[in-house]
């Protein structure tokens, strides 16, 4: 069994408490934007590196729960993954919780099958969450951001609101008609690369609420193996 460790922040809480939330299964909703011109671009820029189109919108797709990496640092094998900020959401004991975290895949790999590119890189989420009923009722105002190093230099990667993909209550809904067992792990789609998706040597990200004045970052390294 995979065990997420969380500490979750809480707007009236006078100190974060900790969560270890066993992982029964990890889901990553592919090409979930809203807007379906971003999501055309999204799907543009994975065909511009061979990835065949989808057969649906969104699609889901499963990767292992050993993949979950809250270590800092990732191997992966070449030079062509890359990574995309995420917001993740975490289901436990009847709740729902709100993280960050980067879909990692190797992107050579995925041109060949996207389910098996799922299962090759790991999957680093934050140590931080907040609790879904927090930020429900402001969702589209909630802000995702990556930083990439690449060749020495840190560059913004990606930056856009969470208005731009489908709320996690449509996300869920696709796949588990309203609602999450405990214990699943579901990564909720991403915005498009600034510059094209490229790798990078460390990659960063972060999800910023604006109204209730907090952000959850994380970062990894990436080594090639």
């Amino acid at each position: 069994m995979t065990t997420l460790s969380l500490t979750i922040e809480q707007k009236n809480a006078s100190a974060p408490q900790s969560l270890n939330v066993t992982v029964s299964s990890v889901v990553i909703a592919g090409f979930a934007g809203r807007d379906r011109a971003a999501t055309e671009h999204h799907i543009a820029e994975l065909e511009a590196v061979g990835v065949p189109r989808p057969a649906q919108i969104p699609t889901y797709y499963r990767s292992s729960t050993s993949r979950l990496n809250g270590d800092g640092a990732i191997e992966v094998l070449g030079g062509d993954s890359s990574g995309e900020v995420e917001p993740v959401v975490v289901a436990w004991e009847g709740k729902l919780y709100v993280t960050v975290g980067s879909d990692h895949t190797d992107r050579k790999l995925e041109t060949v099958g996207i389910d098996l590119s799922k299962q090759i890189c790991d999957k680093p989420v934050a140590s931080v969450a907040w609790p879904m009923d927090e930020v429900a009722d402001h969702w589209d105002s909630l802000v995702l951001r990556s930083y990439a190093t690449i060749d020495g230099a840190r560059v913004l990667y990606q930056d856009g609101g969470t208005v731009a993909l489908l709320p996690p209550s449509e996300i869920i809904k696709g796949y588990g008609n309203g609602s999450l067992p405990d214990g699943v792990v579901m990564f909720g789609g991403t915005i498009g690369a600034i510059g094209g998706i490229r790798p990078a040597t460390r990659f960063e990200g972060e999800l910023h609420d604006p109204v209730l004045g907090r952000t959850i970052s994380f970062g990894y390294d990436v080594k090639v193996i």
